[in-house]
């Protein structure tokens, strides 16, 4: 019994042990990223589990803020449903929207027709464009976020001057409304804004950042004495954390966008990409110059060049091509045996009739070195062979 060895791999196909060096540093990337991916989706669901939750005692939780309103004899009570937010609001309760953003276009119009003219208070934590001209209308937010988390009040808010400095830093706004409070200005921007209400004694205070709700920043600056005046002014909060599970959320008649969904921040810093980049390019364009041959710094086998090109050629289905490069040298070869010019080797009219004269059988080769493309490759490999057929028979004493 006889076995059929196995021929050795050419130059151009890469051995088990090439494919893997070549590979390892894309494959070691690929793992590295797909673990940090891991690792960072893990942390930021820890970190984001109970945010802003009054029952929570994790860092970005705000039980401690609930058991010190509890002492001052404010209750606090956490809902989950826009029925639930809307039912609780009077004039003796203070409603904190924990994620406005949250909401749907119908559940934030909804909301705000519920908290108007109620005499009570709203308190809208970081809403950002989506839902701030709706939840309060006058106020916009900016593109751009505050710098500094810790701010000066500057305002005449009496709870702000008590407060002094705190950690509001975050997204800013502008109004329109003349009897609009801003405090805490970053940029001359607000972070804070309280607007009352024209017709009754409750108004809306929006507030740039969460931080001085948190478990771990309550005792820094003067957050908790500015989250006290803010939601202790009635003697009943509502906590409104909003769900994507409530039911009101599945009935609207509008849906958000794509670019609706990315933060403020990301559009204005993917801008600023755009700009550097731009300028990078114009920046190294200008030290372009005209091109400088080189030598190749190692020596590449014939052998090589050919396979590979051919390689590239049948990747690409490029009969056509292939079969011009095959006539091409077969008739630069020929020229010089038929007493025709190199220059000349390329014109029919010329080359045909001096090479009908060295056939034997008086053949003309016009339609071998001058015809259409072979229509697949084996007329392609055909070819090939009967262009050196006609060689040989030229070549021939």
């Amino acid at each position: 019994m006889t076995t059929e060895a196995t021929p050795p791999p050419t130059s151009a196909s890469p051995t088990a042990r090439q494919v893997w060096t070549r590979s390892r540093g894309v494959a070691l990337a690929l793992v590295l990223l797909l673990t940090g991916a891991a690792l960072l989706a893990l942390l930021r669901s820890e970190a984001r589990h109970g945010a802003l939750d009054p029952r929570s005692a994790e860092p970005s939780g705000s039980r401690a803020l609930a058991e010190l309103l509890a002492d001052h004899g404010v209750s606090t009570r956490v809902v989950t449903t826009l029925a639930e937010a809307r039912a609780a609001t009077n004039r003796s309760t203070t409603l904190l929207v924990a994620a406005p953003d949250l909401l749907t276009g119908r559940q934030q119009r909804n909301l705000q027709s519920s908290t108007a003219d109620t005499g009570g208070r709203t308190v809208l934590v970081a809403p950002g464009t989506w839902s701030v001209e709706t939840l309060a209308p006058g106020i916009t937010a900016a593109l751009a976020t505050s710098r500094d988390s810790t701010l000066d009040p500057d305002c005449a808010l009496p709870a702000a001057q008590r407060a002094g400095r705190a950690d509001t830093g975050g997204i800013r706004y502008t109004t329109t409304r003349p009897d609009a409070e801003e405090c805490y200005p970053s940029n001359r921007l607000a972070t804070l804004v309280r607007l009352p209400d024209p017709t009754g004694d409750g108004d809306t205070v929006v507030l740039g950042a969460p931080d001085i709700l948190h478990n771990d920043r309550l005792d820094e600056q003067g957050n908790a004495s500015l989250a006290l005046q803010l939601l202790g002014s009635r003697p009943h909060l509502v906590w409104y954390l909003p769900s994507l599970s409530d039911p009101s959320a599945a009935d609207q008649d509008e849906t958000r966008g794509f670019f609706d969904l990315i933060p403020s921040g990301w559009l204005w810093g993917t801008l600023q990409l755009f700009v550097a980049a731009t300028l990078a390019a114009l920046w190294r364009a200008r030290r372009l110059g005209p091109l400088v041959p080189e030598r190749l710094p190692v020596a590449i086998r014939a052998s090589e060049t050919a396979e590979g090109r051919a390689r590239l050629y049948r990747k690409a289905n490029a009969r056509d091509r292939a079969a011009t490069v095959l006539r091409s040298a077969t008739r630069t070869r020929l020229a010089p045996l038929v007493g025709v010019p190199v220059s000349q080797a390329h014109t029919p009219e010329t080359l045909v009739p001096a090479l009908s004269a060295h056939l034997a059988d008086g053949q003309s080769p016009h339609l071998l070195l001058f015809g259409p493309p072979p229509a697949d490759d084996t007329g392609l490999i055909a070819l090939a062979d009967r262009l050196d057929a006609l060689e040989r028979e030229v070549r021939r004493p």
